[in-house]
């Protein structure tokens, strides 16, 4: 099988387009590939958060993976900080990029645009990122839009280090999610759900209890034409509401519409099947939050199938490059 590789920052909340965009995809990518999945802390660093939230957050992105169907029998699941080889990994490669290829990376020219001062750990993250990759042999990895940039710079880096230490590294291909990668903020459907946005009626997190998604649904935005279709360019908020009933039930979104006259109806149904959805998630977690021990025991056994991937990775470009192998 593929090996294949994602990882998850803890930077809040577990919300629906995280489930339906990427998690989803990877509960089904655990048995047909040889998954590795982690909770990567270290990249959180780049932002201000407090120690104790960092580690609170940190455990509670693990519960909910763990609690959306991840298996730690059928995958490996661990922490980011929990493998050294990651940050030593990182400065193999941190010698192999150029300041250049990190400066041209629009994700930093938008997070420090109007900054005095920007954290060296901002520039250099996606060199980090591409240590995440390389050292589990990753042949495919899932990504949005967003990160193509970032994983150009992965593959770029590991061409250019093969280029000059021999066949070492496995140069990683981008994986495009399934269908249903895209869930849009329900108050503003032009932009995705996220976690860096502040829209309370615009994002339903996964641990929402019923009545707060039959809420945000009843409010999410649409539009006055009264009909319903599926167009996703002239009728924004009604299509992302069809695509969420679709990706919920199993069916288009083209069929969805052909179901409903009232954008009521509509709304109603598609806050329905999200409670069904998410019910089951929200109990196993329950149950998790109730058991840390088992959790941080779960973690433990990830992290020590991980260093053994990443270790031997690490061993063979540190041979590559010269260094010298300890007694």
């Amino acid at each position: 099988m593929a090996r294949v590789l994602s990882g998850i920052q803890p930077s809040g909340d577990l919300h629906l387009g995280n489930y339906l965009g990427a998690i989803r995809n990877w509960v089904d990518d655990q048995d047909n590939h040889d998954a590795f999945y982690c909770v990567v802390d270290l990249h959180a660093l780049t932002l201000d958060i407090d120690p104790a939230e960092l580690r609170a957050r940190t455990s509670d992105a693990a519960i909910d993976l763990l609690a959306a169907g991840l298996d730690p029998e059928r995958c490996t699941l661990f922490v980011q900080s929990h493998v050294a080889e990651h940050t030593r990994m990182t400065w193999l490669l941190e010698c192999t990029a150029t300041m250049g290829e990190l400066g041209r990376m629009t994700q930093f020219k938008e997070k420090s645009a109007g900054m005095d001062s920007v954290r060296v750990g901002l520039f250099t993250y996606p060199v980090l990122q591409a240590a995440d990759i390389v050292l589990y042999d990753a042949e495919r990895v899932p990504v949005g839009n967003d990160q193509r940039q970032h994983l150009e710079l992965a593959r770029e880096v590991a061409i250019r280090f093969n280029h000059r230490f021999g066949d070492v590294l496995v140069v990683p291909e981008a994986s495009i999610p399934k269908a249903g990668a895209r869930v849009m903020d329900l108050q503003h459907p032009e932009r995705k759900m996220s976690k860096s946005v502040n829209s309370p009626l615009g994002t339903l997190l996964v641990l929402d209890p019923p009545e707060e998604i039959t809420r945000k649904v009843k409010k999410a935005v649409t539009d006055t034409d009264g009909e319903v279709r599926f167009d996703p360019e002239k009728k924004p908020g009604l299509s992302n509401l069809l695509e969420l009933l679709a990706v919920s039930t199993g069916r288009t979104p083209d069929q969805v519409a052909a179901s409903y006259d009232r954008y009521g109806d509509l709304k109603r149904d598609v806050a329905d099947a999200l409670i069904e959805l998410l019910r089951p998630i929200q109990a196993r977690r329950a149950e998790l939050a109730g058991d840390p021990g088992a959790v941080a025991a779960l973690l433990a056994l990830g992290a020590q199938k991980a260093a053994e991937v990443a270790g031997a990775t690490y061993e063979r470009a540190a041979d590559a490059v010269g260094l010298l192998p300890p007694a």
